[in-house]
């Protein structure tokens, strides 16, 4: 059974918070918490709780039109604990220089953002491995 997940995400003007377009940092521990809620049901068969981030580096600017694929991974189990390692990377963006439309894929997609954290699935809420 597979212990990683990944989304993919277009980040929209109402995901801009500051002048120019910036997207708030907060958004990608937002695609961190549904990642580690896919992490979880694939592992526990149960979304449980997410109990800490240990680190969170936010490395490049993420700006409305650009497209951010979030994935995780379960690095280690302790009874209910899953410490998780995750990544948002930048993959495509918007060129509004050529045409309203426009949009690049990126040859080497940018990390915007690396955490790593604690989510627990209590033991009466675990339905897999048993």
């Amino acid at each position: 059974m597979s212990k990683t997940a990944l989304i993919r995400v277009r980040m929209s003007s109402h995901d801009a918070h500051y002048g120019g377009n910036l997207v708030d940092g907060a958004k990608m521990l937002q695609l961190f918490g549904d990642v580690a809620t896919e992490l979880l049901i694939i592992r526990d068969g149960d979304e449980g709780l997410f109990k800490a981030y240990d680190n969170v580096e936010f490395m490049a600017p993420v700006y409305a039109g650009d497209y951010i694929e979030a994935s995780g991974e379960i690095v280690s189990e302790g009874n209910s604990s899953r410490k998780m390692v995750f990544v948002a990377k930048k993959v495509i963006v918007p060129r509004p220089d050529i045409s309203p439309s426009a949009a690049d894929i990126l040859e080497e997609p940018v990390i915007v953002c690396r955490a790593s954290g604690t989510c627990v699935t209590p033991k009466d809420c675990q339905r897999k491995n048993k």
